[in-house]
Parts: C-alpha cells; sequence; structure tokens
C-alpha cells in the first residue's frame, strides 16, 4: 500500500465532521484550517508540513451560480479561482494578471478530477470560484456569471489551498456541495442540512484516489 497519505482541507469542524465518516482508510487526513483564502493557505501550508502527501483536496460546502449547480447538488474544479484578487477601476475589475502580479487561477490536477468524476458521476465539473467576501446581491452574482461563465459555484477557501499545494509540489483538487444559490443573502433559505447530507454522500469518493 502507498503509505503517502491524502490531506482533505475544509474550512469548518462541521464539514470536517460530514466527510469522516465515509472514510475507511488511515491514509485520508481530514482537517479543518479555517474560514477564507488566508487561513485556508496558511493551515494547509501547516499540515502540509506535518506529513508526506500525495493529494490536497479541498472540500465544504458552497453556493452554486443559478442555471448551473443546484442547492443539494456536488461540483468539482477545473480551476480555483481568486475572482476578487486585483484591483477595482472606474472602468471595472482587473485581475491581478493584467496588473502583472501573478495569476488568480489555479489549475486542478487533471488525474485527481478524473478520478473524482468517475466516483461521483452526478457531479458537475466547472470552475470553483474563492472569495473573501461570500456574494449577497444580484449585482454582484450577474458579474460574476458574466466574468467566469464557466464557473459552477464560489467558496472562500479553494484558491489558498490551491496556493499552499502548489507550494509543495502537491497535486490539488476541489470538491463543494451546494447549500444555497449565489446571489442575494438569504441566510434563511440555505440548505445546510441538503449540503451536508451531500458531502457525507461524496465522502466515499476520496478514498478511490489512494
Amino acid at each position: 500500500m502507498n503509505a503517502y497519505k491524502i490531506l482533505v482541507v475544509t474550512a469548518v469542524t462541521a464539514e470536517a465532521e460530514a466527510i469522516r465518516p465515509g472514510l475507511d482508510s488511515d491514509l485520508i487526513v481530514v482537517g479543518a484550517v479555517g474560514v477564507g483564502p488566508a487561513a485556508a493557505a496558511a493551515g494547509t501550508a501547516r499540515l502540509l508540513a506535518t506529513g508526506n502527501y500525495r493529494a490536497v483536496i479541498s472540500a465544504g460546502i458552497a453556493g452554486g451560480f443559478p442555471g448551473r449547480a443546484p442547492v443539494g447538488g456536488t461540483v468539482l474544479a477545473t480551476r480555483s479561482i481568486a475572482a476578487d484578487l486585483g484591483a477595482e477601476t472606474p472602468d471595472g475589475f482587473l485581475p491581478v494578471e493584467e496588473l502583472g502580479f501573478g495569476s488568480s487561477v489555479l489549475e486542478c490536477d487533471p488525474a485527481l478530477v478524473k478520478a473524482l468524476s468517475e466516483a461521483l458521476p452526478a457531479a458537475l465539473v466547472g470552475d470553483v470560484l474563492t472569495l473573501s467576501t461570500v456574494t449577497g446581491t444580484q449585482a454582484t452574482a450577474d458579474r460574476l456569471a458574466a466574468r467566469f461563465p464557466q464557473a459552477v459555484a464560489e467558496a472562500m477557501e479553494g484558491y489558498g489551498v490551491a496556493s499552499a499545494a502548489l507550494g509543495a509540489g502537491v497535486p490539488f483538487a476541489e470538491l463543494r456541495t451546494i447549500s444555497n444559490p449565489v446571489g442575494p443573502r438569504d441566510r434563511a433559505a440555505w440548505r445546510l442540512a441538503d449540503a451536508f447530507a451531500a458531502l457525507r454522500a461524496a465522502a466515499p469518493a476520496l478514498t478511490t484516489l489512494l
């Protein structure tokens, strides 16, 4: 058996606790590192430094873009994109690439995406956006949907986890389940139970990566 482990990173403990019961191998380590890309990057880097890992998966719940990813659904990222990394200008948003300061787009490992897609055939595949501020208006949702036509979901940690994985030379993927539509903030309408049920159901697919 390959001694190298898989690291699954979540933002909060509730997400980690939804994933752990579906795993039957001590070669998959699940850790909650905090909310937002900075906490995700720092926490993932810390965990990567504690052992030998063959892959890193950012996992948890997310908002889904209406018409692209339904509430209760599961999505897999092809790319994790820092959608608010850049500069605001009178003519619109400039991504960090246009400022000459790096890239806001990190590719997920194709082999990991393929394996997870085969294990989760109903999962939707597309870009997952990382935002430090959760979308709460229709205007912002519309702008993001227009800027990122392949985006299926938004969350707050994927790009941070991906950055740490890239720095460590470890393949990365992102798996999300949908609790709410991206758009006007209506916390009472979020279907957290459905998203956590989907996360529990998706967890066994992670063992196919071993």
